[in-house]
Order: C-alpha cells, then structure tokens, then sequence
C-alpha cells in the first residue's frame, strides 16, 4: 500500500492566498509557508541572542513549514472571515482540526507522531508554546509583506491591511517581532538597486 502525505503536501503550491483581495502577484501557500519558516527562524535567533531566550530554532522552522498543510482541504479562509466573530473562528478550528487528522491519517502509523504536534496547533501551542507564537507572529509578519510589496507595486488594496497587520504585530509584545518591524521591514520598501 502506498501513503498519500506527501504527494498531498505537494499540493500546497495549487492553495492561493488573499483570495478577497486584488493581487498583482499572486501568492501561494507553499511559498508562503516557506517565508513564514524562514521569518520564524529569523524571530527565534533574534530571541536567543538579544532578548536571552532559550527556544528551539529548528522546532520554530518546523512548525512553519506545517502551519497552513490543513489549508490543503479547507483552501485558504480570508482573515476577515475567519475572526469574524468567536463562532466562526471556533467553528474553523475544528474544521483545521478535522483537515489536519485527514493529513494525519495518510501516514503509516509509525510515523504519525512524529507529525502530530506539527500539523495540530493545539498541540504545538502546548508542547512548544513560544516557538508557537513566534510562528504565529512571523505568519504575521510575512502578511505585511505582502502588503508592504503590493503597495509598493501601487495596489492600494492592501493599504488597510497592511495598518491592521501591522498593528496586530505590535500588539503581541513580542520583542524579537517589534525588532524585527525597527530593523529588517523597512528593506523591503526599497527597490533591488537600492539595497544593494
């Protein structure tokens, strides 16, 4: 019998992201997922040697390149959506939950564990809680970038988006992120020549 996980992960390039929103690149969950690592590892270095933190690096680059892997099934939820009330973003927990069980269930049953605290966000949040939020600020992060490219490309769209997000970075008191929105963010508003 052959198992299907991996050639379902593949299928991550095919789930497009900002799905309400004009994009003038378009944006895809496998690349996204990748960014997200390596902002995570960034958050986790920066943690370690400035702020005297004491977290896994490589555990934060793997609970990035996972985080989005239940989208396959659900495709991307807009953020709008997804937190617009308690119910719903409860009711789309489950449904990760259901998705991420699915992903599970397409491994032979000794590997499993080894991807369980990986693909259940409760579960990471549990096992690896600030490693968990790193990622989750680096996800974050990698949505204002987005924002920050587009409108640097003139797509006004993301203007609002890119204020929310930012703000929403902020608001997690993360010092490795708002060092992160001090020292690195700005780069991205530069064109190619310009940071070189």
């Amino acid at each position: 019998m052959g198992w299907n996980f991996f050639a379902i992960l593949s299928r991550m390039k095919y789930i497009t992201r900002w799905a309400l929103m004009r994009n003038t690149r378009q944006e895809n969950i496998c690349e996204h997922s990748q960014d997200v690592a390596v902002l995570a590892h960034g958050l986790a270095v920066l943690t370690n040697r400035r702020f005297g933190g004491r977290v896994d690096e490589g555990r934060c680059v793997l609970l990035a390149l996972y985080h989005d892997a239940p989208e396959i099934f659900t495709g991307d939820l807009p953020t709008p959506v997804k937190y617009y009330n308690p119910a719903i973003r409860d009711a789309y927990r489950q449904v990760e939950s259901v998705s991420a069980n699915k992903l599970l269930s397409m491994l032979p049953d000794d590997l499993r564990q080894d991807y369980q605290g990986l693909l259940l966000p409760q579960e990471a949040e549990t096992g690896y809680p600030e490693e968990y939020r790193l990622v989750k600020a680096a996800d974050k992060l990698s949505a204002l970038i987005k924002c920050v490219e587009e409108l640097k490309q003139g797509n006004r769209e993301f203007q609002q988006a890119r204020r929310a997000t930012e703000e929403s970075i902020r608001q997690m008191h993360i010092p490795a992120a708002d060092c992160f929105l001090e020292e690195f963010l700005p780069a991205f508003e530069l064109t190619l020549d310009e940071q070189n």
